[in-house]
């Protein structure tokens, strides 16, 4: 089972700021965006949880960003020692709670990725996968300033968007969860390029890897960037190191 009781780390004034994974497409709802998904696309989920395993396995603590209802975090789980989930939405977490129940090693915390509560240098390794540096609508600057606060030093940081080649197959998914009522309509008249755009205000971008690395050189780390599975576009960071 999860072993501590949910904890909440949200000051008040993070509180009252909405967010479309806290508002609308939580829980069971978020679960449901993963039961849609097509062979191609759970592939490219395998493909990133793998990814982060081979980079975060071994290491003692590990901090999720955004982590939902869980989904990655009982993938990695059983590769670290200690690992650490946070999510804006109470309801995601509810679920999480069940949903790594048999897992003694996992903690989550309720929390905005932009303003985290933990002390610096408190994790081995971060990371925020699946274009969470998008999909939260936080300032990309802070999320990533605040995963290198919380990393050790010598520790691994990682964050991913999608790759261009899986653009198809990324909008088809989107359409069907806009079909089944998880998204609003999508507006097809300004859904390209990497962006996606529903009519209830939504909006879904990526970050190339040049972004990415831009991002990082205003915290003073260079950046590996690699292309995973035809799918992902990962940012690797050793914090203070040579990545």
């Amino acid at each position: 089972m999860v072993s501590a009781t949910l904890k909440q780390a949200l000051p008040v004034h993070l509180a009252v700021m909405g967010s479309y994974y806290e508002d609308r497409l939580f829980g069971s709802k978020l679960q449901q965006v993963y039961d849609l998904a097509s062979p191609r696309i759970r592939q490219y989920l395998d493909a990133e949880a793998r990814y982060v395993i081979e980079n975060v396995q071994g290491t003692s603590r590990v901090l999720e960003l955004g982590c939902g209802y869980g989904r990655a975090l009982k993938e990695v789980a059983p590769h670290v020692t200690r690992i650490v989930g946070n999510d804006i939405s109470r309801g995601s977490l509810n679920l999480a709670t069940s949903y790594l129940r048999r897992f003694r090693n996992c903690d989550l915390v309720r929390m905005d990725a932009s303003r985290l509560a933990f002390r610096d240098e408190m994790f081995d390794a971060v990371f925020c996968i699946q274009n969470g540096i998008s999909a939260f609508g936080r300032d990309r600057h802070e999320l990533v300033a605040e995963a290198v606060r919380v990393a050790k030093e010598g520790g691994v940081v990682l964050f991913s968007s999608y790759s261009p080649r899986i653009w198809a197959d990324r909008l088809d998914w989107f359409r069907a969860q806009s079909g089944a009522g998880l998204l609003g309509e999508i507006d097809e008249s300004r859904t390209r390029d990497g962006t996606i755009a529903c009519k209830d205000g939504f909006r879904a971008m990526t970050v190339s890897g040049d972004e990415f690395r831009a991002l990082f050189a205003e915290v003073g780390l260079a950046t590996t960037i690699r292309e995973v599975d035809g799918s992902s576009i990962f940012a690797r960071v050793v914090k203070k190191g040579q990545s």
